[in-house]
């Protein structure tokens, strides 16, 4: 959470808890995604109380649905939790309840906006880091969390401003969370420091309908199974292990034609496309290992 008063945080793996207050730790007993919406919910109404015109930022980052599989009912659980990867636990049912509760939070949230006249001249934006997994059903993508295909990268961005954008409006631009960070800044007239530039791209064209869409090339790279992916319009290229893939993601989301062979100059294109743009950044260190805990043997749908 911003705007001068606090953050509230979520470090996963510091210590014997994981809530943080600014650079204090902080202890509170309470369903994870309930504490969020508490404070994020406090942040607003003091927000409120102070009648300052200043744009606000606030960032709420739910950790639901999302393991450990538990529901605003279940902390008799947390005792006997092996892992928090919580491989023996969960079912469809706690995952349904998971993100209602997810939903409750941010029912409150937009009453609370609301209630203070906030709605009209908010940028609202709702959105997801990475496709889902276990009892998450990406159909008809292929894939999930940790998968370049485009079940595992592909999320929805829903966006609320009544001032400024159109009801209704479905948008087939394609982009990426370094995007928002640009489009927040340019919302609130916030500067980025020039020694630290962002990456992203501003997609405020689109949200006040100046354009429909423009070009966006997105690139991805991940070393488990030496990943690769680009996305240039309607095509993709892939690599997952030795394997290369080219489609046409409009036509084909489900990434089951490939098209490599009928159209080799566009493979080998986009193949020296996204090596152009490997070679200006940063090498993967090689200590950079991504333990989930669990392999695809405990994945028995994949």
């Amino acid at each position: 959470m911003a705007g001068g008063v606090d953050y509230f945080s979520h470090k996963s793996g510091y210590g014997d808890h994981d809530l943080w207050i600014n650079e204090d730790e902080h202890k509170e007993i309470g369903y994870l995604t309930d504490l969020i919406s508490e404070h994020s919910l406090d942040f607003i109404n003091r927000r409120a109380e102070e009648k300052s015109e200043q744009p606000f930022f606030l960032s709420i980052h739910y950790t639901a649905p999302h393991w450990p599989w538990e529901t605003r009912d279940d902390a008799h659980l947390a005792d006997n939790l092996s892992t928090l990867f919580h491989l023996e636990g969960g079912n469809i049912h706690t995952y349904r309840k998971m993100i209602h509760h997810m939903d409750e939070g941010i029912g409150r949230i937009m009453a609370a906006l609301e209630k203070h006249g906030m709605t009209d001249d908010t940028l609202i934006v709702f959105t997801s880091d990475n496709g889902g997994e276990r009892f998450s059903d990406n159909w008809p993508l292929v894939g999930g969390k940790m998968d370049l295909t485009e079940g595992g990268i592909r999320v929805p961005w829903v966006v609320r401003w009544p001032s400024v954008v159109k009801k209704g409006r479905v948008s087939m631009q394609h982009c990426m969370t370094m995007d928002w960070s640009r489009t927040l800044l340019e919302a609130g007239n916030g500067q980025f420091d020039p020694d630290y530039p962002v990456d992203g791209v501003s997609l405020m064209p689109v949200l006040t309908g100046e354009v429909e869409c423009f070009e966006r090339s997105l690139y991805w790279r991940m070393n488990h199974r030496s990943q690769r992916a680009l996305r240039v319009g309607d095509w993709k290229y892939l690599k997952v292990d030795a394997h290369e893939y080219l489609f046409n993601v409009t036509n084909d989301a489900r990434e089951r034609a490939n098209l490599s062979k009928k159209y080799p100059e566009k493979l080998a294109e986009m193949r020296q496309q996204w090596l152009d743009w490997n070679a200006t950044i940063p090498a993967i260190p090689e200590d950079a290992l991504v333990n989930m805990g669990y392999s695809v043997a405990d994945m028995p749908q994949r």
